[in-house]
């Protein structure tokens, strides 16, 4: 359990600041006591122990449950935590500035795909399975999930940087996989990033997942197609671009220097690709994560010599 100072987690707090409070939880961890069995170890009424079970039980560090036992039912007291971690506030950072776009899978720019293909809103399909010519069709741009066998898909993004803004990162994050004809765990698709015509890496997706169901699918969408992704945060920094911490390429901020207009952001699996096992791309409504492609901007204000912390007024991608 991880805890804060913030007050949500007074009722924990107020279950530890009790001697008899504290006894309890050493008597469960030996194991499951009923309250009588804990009254009796501690020399106490019924009564009294369990209103400090019901404390413990409120700072969520105790659970009881009805269980056969002896040839009867008990409402037995277990503990539900193992260790607690208290979170103490630090000192206050300052907040990065950052320019952010919430690009839809549909509103993308240019299309080159090739079957197995599709695309779906949250209301039902956009067309017919396997047919490319939907990819034109203009009801996509309500699409929340897509999804290709090969080729690419490309958005342009308009770029928010003013001249007396510099920029610190680039942002992207986006929740995808491979494409395989139903679903298959193991079906690595190398999928390329190319930012302003320039190859950012190669993140090789593991597969297409269909064992679970997407959180945020619709009960309309069958089990044997695509149901979910992963959620990857790709940065170009000033050494160069990375995928979750780890390094794709040596292409950094300085290969983007007095670009300005607007983003043109390519992904793709080309069919000369070591593994061609499609993409399937996760808009709101679709998959595990209830957001868009975001591209995000970090920028300091020319002439502040003071580097931005980590803190956003956003979050932090997870």
């Amino acid at each position: 359990m991880r805890a804060t100072t913030d007050s949500e987690w007074l009722p924990l707090y107020e279950a530890l600041a009790s001697e008899v409070r504290l006894r309890i939880l050493k008597l469960l961890a030996e194991g499951p006591l009923n309250v009588k069995e804990l009254a009796e170890a501690l020399g106490l009424s019924s009564a009294i122990v369990t209103m400090h079970v019901k404390k413990l039980e409120k700072g969520g560090l105790i659970k009881t449950e009805l269980k056969r036992r002896g040839g009867g039912t008990h409402k037995m007291c277990s503990l539900s935590a193992e260790r607690i971690e208290i979170i103490l506030p630090k000192a206050m950072q300052t907040v990065r500035h950052y320019h952010e776009v919430a690009v839809p899978v549909g509103h993308y720019s240019g299309v080159d795909v090739r079957p197995t293909c599709g695309l779906a809103r949250r209301e039902r399909m956009i067309g017919q399975f396997d047919d490319t010519r939907y990819f034109l069709d203009p009801e996509r741009m309500h699409a929340e999930i897509l999804w290709f066998g090969s080729g690419s898909i490309e958005y342009r993004i308009p770029n928010y940087l003013l001249a007396s803004q510099a920029l610190d990162e680039i942002e992207i994050s986006l929740e995808l996989g491979s494409e395989a004809p139903g679903t298959s765990a193991d079906w690595p698709s190398d999928i390329h990033f190319y930012l302003n015509g320039l190859l950012l890496g190669i993140w090789t997706s593991p597969g297409d997942p269909g064992d679970t169901r997407g959180k945020l699918n619709p009960p309309w969408w069958t089990i044997a197609i695509n149901q979910h992704g992963w959620l990857k945060v790709l940065r170009v920094t000033t050494t160069g671009t990375y995928v979750d911490g780890q390094k794709l390429s040596s292409v950094s901020l300085r290969d983007f220097e007095g670009q300005r207009s607007d983003w043109t952001l390519r992904i793709a699996v080309p069919e000369t690709a070591r593994h061609v096992g499609g993409l399937t791309l996760y808009g709101r409504g679709f998959g595990n994560y209830e957001q868009d492609i975001l591209f995000r901007t970090y920028y300091s204000l020319v002439g502040n010599d003071t580097k931005k912390e980590v803190t956003n007024t956003a979050g932090e991608f997870q």
